[in-house]
Order: C-alpha cells, then sequence, then structure tokens
C-alpha cells in the first residue's frame, strides 16, 4: 500500500540530515510544492542559516505557518532501534530523528495547504510560510532575521500557527496560546583573593553573595495569572575558585534565569534584582540576554479558529496551556500577532527514538486545513 501524502513527505524530510544549522535539501523540497501552489519564494540567508518566507496573495489578513527543518543531534546512535535518519514505521509510529519536532508538522502544513488551495483555489486574504533551520540552536540567523525584514517593510503577519510539538497524550489535546519570557543574567561577583587561614586579609566573593542570592530565590516576583505561573528565579550554574582548598577566591560567577510571566517585563526584572544586588553592598558586573519576551494569545479569529477545528476532529475541547520552553513564536509575536503552537505529542522529542502516530499527523493535517477554511474562506 503507498503512503499517504503527508507520511510520503514526512519520511522524505526525516531521511534528511538537517542538524543546525543545515537544512540537506529540506526547504527545497517544501518551496518546489510551494512554487505549483503560485506562492512566491523568498529565500533569505544570513550567516550559516538558511530560511525562506513564501506567500500566496497580497491581501489581508496574512495567515502563516511557521516552522523549522533542523533538528538536535541524534545522540548515541547504538540506543536507536533503527537509524536515525532513516525513517522506519514500527508500530504504526513514523521513527526518526525529527519526527515530532517537528518534519512531521512541516510535512501536514504542506499537505493542509495543498488540499485547502485545491478547493479554494481564490481564497480570501494570503497564505505565508517562514520556515527557519536555526530553532534548535542559537536562533540568532533565523526567524528573528526573518521577522526582522518582513517588519522593516512593513510585511506584518497577522496570525500565525508555529508546529512545536505541543500535546502531551494525543495530537490536539493541549495548544500553546503563549508562552513565558526567558532572560538570563551573569553574574561576576568581586572579592580579594588570599590564603584561607588569613580571611582578614582577603574578601570572599562568595560569603558575600550568598544573602543576595537567597533574597533573590525566595523573593516572590508575582503571583502569575489565568495563564501564567508565577515568575521563577533559577541558578543553574556557579563557580569559583581555583580547585585548592587553602585559597579564598578573588571572584564568584553565578549564572541565573528567570522565566517570566506577562505580569513582568524584562526592564522591571533587571531594576529589581540589581536593587537587590546593591543593598548588599556587592562589588559586581553584570551580563544580561535576553532570550524572549513572554507572548500571550488570548482572544481573536486564529485561536477561535483553532479551537474549533481541534474539537471537530477529536470531539473533546483542547486546553490551553503556556507551560514549556521559550519558542520561535516569541519573535512572531512582536508584530503583534496572534501566534499559537500545534502540533504532535511531545513525549519523545528531543530523545533517542523520536517518533509519532501516524495516525496523529493525518489528524494534524485536518486541524490545520479546518483552520484554514474557517479564516480564508470567502
Amino acid at each position: 500500500m503507498n503512503d499517504s501524502p503527508v507520511l510520503a513527505l514526512a519520511k522524505d524530510l526525516i531521511s534528511r540530515q538537517s542538524v543546525t544549522p543545515e537544512d540537506a535539501g529540506c526547504q527545497v523540497v517544501m518551496i518546489d510544492r510551494l512554487k505549483a501552489l503560485g506562492f512566491d519564494i523568498e529565500v533569505m540567508v544570513f550567516d550559516d542559516t538558511t530560511n525562506f518566507w513564501a506567500r500566496r496573495g497580497t491581501e489581508a489578513p496574512l495567515f502563516a505557518f511557521a516552522g523549522h527543518t533542523d533538528v538536535v543531534p541524534s545522540g548515541p546512535l547504538d540506543q536507536w532501534h533503527t537509524p536515525p535518519f532513516e525513517p522506519t514505521i514500527i508500530d504504526d509510529h513514523l521513527h526518526g530523528r525529527g519526527a515530532a519536532d517537528m518534519k512531521g508538522s512541516l510535512a501536514c502544513m504542506i499537505v493542509a495547504v495543498e488540499r485547502f488551495i485545491a478547493l479554494n483555489p481564490d481564497h480570501k486574504g494570503s497564505i505565508g510560510f517562514l520556515i527557519t533551520s536555526d530553532e534548535e540552536g542559537p536562533f540568532i540567523n533565523g526567524t528573528v532575521k526573518v521577522i526582522e525584514t518582513l517588519m522593516a517593510r512593513g510585511e506584518n503577519i497577522d496570525m500565525c500557527i508555529v508546529g512545536e510539538p505541543s500535546s502531551t497524550h494525543f495530537t490536539g489535546d493541549i495548544i500553546k496560546n503563549g508562552r513565558r519570557g526567558s532572560i538570563t543574567g551573569d553574574i561576576k561577583i568581586k572579592g580579594i583573593q588570599g590564603h584561607v587561614a588569613y580571611p582578614h586579609l582577603a574578601s570572599n566573593p562568595i560569603h558575600q553573595a550568598l544573602p543576595a542570592l537567597s533574597e533573590l530565590v525566595t523573593t516572590k516576583w508575582d503571583d502569575g495569572n489565568e495563564y501564567f505561573p508565577p515568575t521563577s528565579f533559577q541558578i543553574p550554574n556557579l563557580h569559583a575558585g581555583t580547585g585548592a582548598s587553602n585559597v579564598i577566591p578573588g571572584e564568584f560567577n553565578v549564572q541565573f534565569n528567570m522565566r517570566f510571566s506577562t505580569e513582568l517585563n524584562n526592564d522591571e526584572i533587571k531594576r529589581r534584582v540589581l536593587s537587590t544586588l546593591d543593598s548588599y553592598g556587592l562589588d559586581y558586573d553584570i551580563d544580561w540576554t535576553l532570550n524572549g519576551d513572554p507572548f500571550l494569545t488570548d482572544h481573536g479569529a486564529l485561536l477561535e479558529a483553532v479551537v474549533e477545528a481541534v474539537e471537530e476532529i477529536n470531539h473533546i475541547k483542547p486546553q490551553l496551556l503556556t507551560t514549556g520552553g521559550t519558542s520561535d513564536g516569541r519573535f512572531i509575536a512582536r508584530m503583534d500577532c496572534q501566534v499559537i503552537e500545534l502540533g504532535p505529542v511531545n513525549a519523545t522529542i528531543h530523545k533517542v527514538n523520536e517518533c509519532v502516530n501516524i495516525a496523529d499527523l493525518e489528524k494534524l493535517t485536518d486541524m490545520y486545513e479546518k483552520t484554514i477554511q474557517k479564516l480564508l474562506v470567502k
């Protein structure tokens, strides 16, 4: 029996070893399919990253799919049931690196749009595809650069579905309608190095910093809200000392990360962190990295259409959540765009033996197609 269009395309994409930032020809496969549908294609290469922007139509509203062709490394090959870049079906699941994150979703997007245009060649509005090969890596030459390019020329996306694997138990049980912001701080607390037997001749930066760090960890930053949990201050990395037990270190390096809700912004976080550090009289330097602001889509035509489409397929209303890490949706949301994430089950992403249920890919394709119908049929 021949593979369905979705399964065949997913297999083709998985077979291409596109570890970040490599694309390995995945985008060419997608571009060829979109050109056949009348999309205008713009390839955007920034340093080591290949991206493309495709658009069909010139009118508003502009609905877009967004996703990435790059995948994380396969990990230990001897732990895989089958080679990670040889798509294999085992017990009704498609196995291979990227099956769930997110080449399966990309296949669903393409086939859903092919079906929609076949039935609605003169649809209203416009359809776009924003595809990158830099989502799993440093995310500096991918979606963010494409968004900056589009915004600079006044081309703004109105509604966007990101195909990240949002589901937990079955496809569509959860829709991510927002994400927390993420900010990282790297602090260098300065002291005076010396011999531990002569502490009066030294100044231990660890001892100085611990009370301030304790306060930052236990601070109540906010209460969260209906969609977001309270903001959290976490310390993942600490470093000090020479490795010798008789040396007081001259500096103490602390890295922290905060996942923050829409109740806060990065400027307020910086102000409060600096105020706490200063209140303890510390001598320090700090470098900030804003990984992304929080975003939320709690109303609008896109959310309504996606919820209805998923409910029609699953006969169960999906749950709206903002849990998990960040995604490229945070860059797209800068356009004041409605953004949601809808994709397959995320249980195996980034793991060995990554896989996706084949039936779920067919359902996801139907969900995508129904959503476009609700938004762009005249």
